[in-house]
């Protein structure tokens, strides 16, 4: 079984969902995020590392966790380079972590979305797996060929956008909008909501890094 740590951030953690992941044996590891801190808290679940500023966590939660556990704390200025999520996620790197969820990266601000999608690639320049997860969206970045299989997929619906820029020779088969040599650029939606023709579908490309979508109306939709 491929273990993962999980990161819960402070965004949007939808209760049954985020449970049925932090109580699943294939999750070995869990640091809270600041904010997520306090929805462990409320379920009772004990993480193995917190990090963040805490101004949006609750002071007595806070306290609970010096006061009653030996889990060790990291806590950062509010005034800092970096937001919650990166700074968990550059702990997991530092701990020799492996295989990345992180939950709470969604929610109401876009802003902390996008900044959170680009933080995954501190993980992909380490050579680590991580991804952003709740229960409609799964989200990596890739910098090489993967195969999509059906049996195994998210949701019904995937899409992919550039990250740094232009991606040349960008292929796509196996799924219902193929794609041969095609130049994916940032400025177009082409690529935007794509489904499964096959069992599997592969896509490749000579060289660039692109953000992965895999998605579902529903956390029931597969």
């Amino acid at each position: 079984m491929n273990k993962r740590t999980v990161i819960v951030s402070g965004g949007l953690l939808e209760e049954a969902f985020v449970l049925d992941v932090l109580k699943s044996e294939e999750t070995e590891f869990i640091v809270a995020a600041d904010r997520g801190l306090a929805f462990l808290y409320e379920h009772q679940i004990l993480p193995d590392y917190i990090v963040g500023d805490f101004d949006s966590t609750p002071k007595e939660v806070v306290s609970y966790y010096r006061r009653e556990t030996k889990i060790p704390i990291r806590k950062f200025n509010p005034v800092k380079d970096a937001s919650d999520t990166e700074i968990a996620l550059r702990l997991c790197l530092e701990l020799g972590r492996g295989n990345v969820v992180i939950l709470g990266a969604t929610g109401n601000r876009a802003d902390h979305l996008w900044a959170n999608v680009q933080t995954l690639k501190i993980a992909m320049d380490a050579g680590v797996k991580a991804r952003i997860l709740d229960c409609c969206n799964q989200i990596r970045l890739l910098n090489h060929a993967v195969t999509l299989h059906r049996e195994d997929a998210f949701g019904p619906y995937f899409s992919v956008f550039p990250l740094a820029g232009t991606v040349e020779d960008f292929n796509i088969s196996g799924a219902k909008y193929p794609l041969r040599h095609h130049l994916l650029t940032p400025y177009d939606s082409l690529c935007v909501s794509n489904e499964f023709a096959e069992d599997e579908v592969e896509i490749s490309f000579p060289k660039g890094e692109v953000i992965l979508m895999e998605t579902r109306d529903t956390k029931q939709e597969l």
